[in-house]
């Protein structure tokens, strides 16, 4: 078998609210949307008695010997739903670490999806939802690479044909330890998102929203306050939003041409920083 290629794309929290806490869990809801940027997966049968995974590229570093592809298969196999086969994965990770565009959540869910449409592996619906939620809390939202809402209680809604934006990713030289972030939440949101409808994509709707951890993210971390503050006030976006629990902060344009030049400006006052100007998909 050669190696199969699979695109593992970055995810983008447009919001995102804290609604509550459920044991040790909080509950939360979001508007996801991708970003064409993605980490590069290869998988491959062999004839070994153990998986070989191995990460390579500029993001490779500190990824840990447990990580949520080996806790993917490590589940299947104590389930006793993946027997009798071995694989070799190699990642090319272009998505950076801890900068809360999910880069390990939607690899695990790209392997698995990989897994059942090649029949490695029979789920049903729920198996599927059981086991993404074991690997990672974000996990399931990358079983499709569509526009979807998350409500408060755990139910997805997929919209295809939204608004597109031009957007520029910024990450500063640092990331942001998502259980540190959540340790740190002491006021919940009203739900917003329970009566999902495709214009919560639309523009003005989307610069009424927010992310419930930019408050923590910008008083912990002074330095994101000022990306934040210098893309407001430099490069004209229709909105900038911070994704996940941080670090990585997105501008949003409608124009090519303004996201292009926003870049410009950032590479040049932010000299150390990693950007990247994409699209959403």
């Amino acid at each position: 078998m050669k190696y199969i290629k699979i695109k593992s794309y970055a995810k983008l929290n447009l919001a995102l609210n804290i609604t509550g806490k459920k044991k040790n869990l909080h509950k939360i809801e979001s508007l996801v949307t991708f970003a064409n940027h993605h980490d590069e997966i290869f998988v491959k049968v062999i004839n070994s008695k153990k998986h070989k995974i191995s990460f390579y590229g500029r993001f490779s570093k500190n990824i840990k010997y447990r990580n949520t592809i080996s806790s993917l298969l490590n589940i299947l196999e104590k389930k006793k739903l993946l027997q009798n086969i071995k694989f070799d994965i190699r990642i090319k990770k272009k998505i950076p670490i801890k900068s809360g565009l999910g880069g390990g959540s939607i690899n695990a869910a790209c392997i698995l999806k990989f897994l059942i449409q090649k029949k490695f592996v029979n789920l049903t619906k729920n198996e599927i939802i059981d086991i993404s939620k074991l690997v990672g809390s974000d996990v399931i939202l990358g079983f499709n690479f569509t526009n979807l809402i998350l409500n408060s209680k755990g139910q997805l809604k997929f919209f295809k044909n939204c608004r597109k934006f031009y957007i520029l990713i910024c990450k500063p030289n640092f990331g942001c330890s998502t259980k540190k972030m959540y340790s740190k939440i002491k006021i919940f949101n009203k739900p917003k998102l329970n009566n999902p409808k495709k214009n919560m994509f639309d523009l003005d709707y989307l610069k009424k929203m927010h992310n419930s951890f930019e408050t923590i993210a910008y008083s912990n971390y002074p330095k994101l306050r000022n990306i934040n503050l210098f893309l407001h006030n430099s490069t004209n976006p229709d909105f900038v939003r911070m994704t996940g629990s941080g670090s990585a902060i997105v501008a949003y344009f409608q124009s090519k041409e303004k996201c292009d030049k926003a870049k410009k400006l950032f590479n040049k006052k932010y000299k150390n920083y990693w950007c990247i100007a994409s699209k959403t998909i």
